[in-house]
């Protein structure tokens, strides 16, 4: 998955997103190292999009999703005392439109998680179809840390997957699952060795490779299946977390959580 291969013409990537193409594997990169690749909604729209033209696309094989340097996503960029004045319903509303994209989308959609996958974008992550783990990556699920309750529709994918007690365990306690225990769990389909240093990457080439050359039809139709049997309530999910979000989003908890992240402090909720 070389990232400077020839992509298929379209309209350039949302800053913070590097796309490339080669051999039918479309290569979506969340590209902010020193902020962790934390989202923009720039960057969050310019998923969605690319989501979206991958699934008409028939060049496109495969998609993976991964991020850059140490993490693949600290989740949205909350940074800033006034962040909480910057959320309102859209950004809601973007964060479903990439989650469909992701599950709609006919082509088999890898997540690599080379890092920490936090927030939405763990949500982002959990929603493809094979997540593929770094031996040093972890999950988490942290927005009751700031007053909010999960989004991404991991409401409906982390129960899907690893059952109830386990997805209020991340959810309402927020604690962090390592690679191992994620896999352990089945939370992530594969899990990358810790040596040699090269096994992830090995590993994502490989899965991908298989994924290019497989029977495109086939894919989709057990892609779609398989989403039918286990997500088929996935759409109610996200409209609760959006109706659910928007409310919190004018709380004092949110206000006071976001406050507290600004300043490396523990906040201090109230209940209003």
């Amino acid at each position: 998955m070389p990232d400077d291969a020839s992509a298929t013409p379209s309209p350039a990537p949302a800053e913070g997103l590097r796309t490339s193409f080669d051999g039918g594997v479309l290569t979506v990169t969340l590209d902010r190292p020193e902020v962790l690749n934390a989202l923009s909604g720039a960057m969050s729209l310019g998923i969605a999009e690319t989501l979206e033209r991958a699934g008409s696309d028939d060049d496109v094989r495969v998609v993976v999703l991964t991020g850059a340097g140490e993490a693949f996503s600290t989740g949205a960029d909350i940074g800033g005392t006034d962040a909480h004045e910057r959320f309102d319903v859209r950004a809601m509303d973007v964060t479903s439109r990439m989650v469909r994209a992701i599950t709609s989308c006919d082509k088999p959609v890898v997540a690599a998680v080379n890092g920490v996958a936090a927030g939405v974008s763990a949500s982002l992550a959990l929603a493809c179809d094979v997540i593929v783990a770094r031996h040093s990556a972890a999950f988490l699920l942290p927005f009751s840390r700031i007053g909010f309750m999960v989004d991404g529709g991991a409401s409906a994918t982390v129960a899907a997957a690893i059952g109830r007690a386990r997805a209020m365990r991340m959810g309402l306690l927020a604690e962090p699952l390592s690679a191992t225990e994620a896999y352990d769990a089945g939370l992530v389909t594969h899990l990358a060795p810790a040596e040699p240093t090269s096994a992830y990457d090995d590993l994502v080439a490989t899965l991908v490779g298989r994924l290019a050359a497989g029977p495109p039809l086939a894919l989709a139709a057990t892609k779609r299946a398989v989403n039918a049997a286990t997500l088929h309530r996935l759409d109610d999910a996200l409209d609760r977390e959006r109706s659910g979000q928007t409310l919190l989003m004018r709380t004092h908890d949110v206000a006071e959580g976001m406050r507290a992240f600004s300043e490396r402090r523990k906040p201090v909720f109230r209940g209003e």
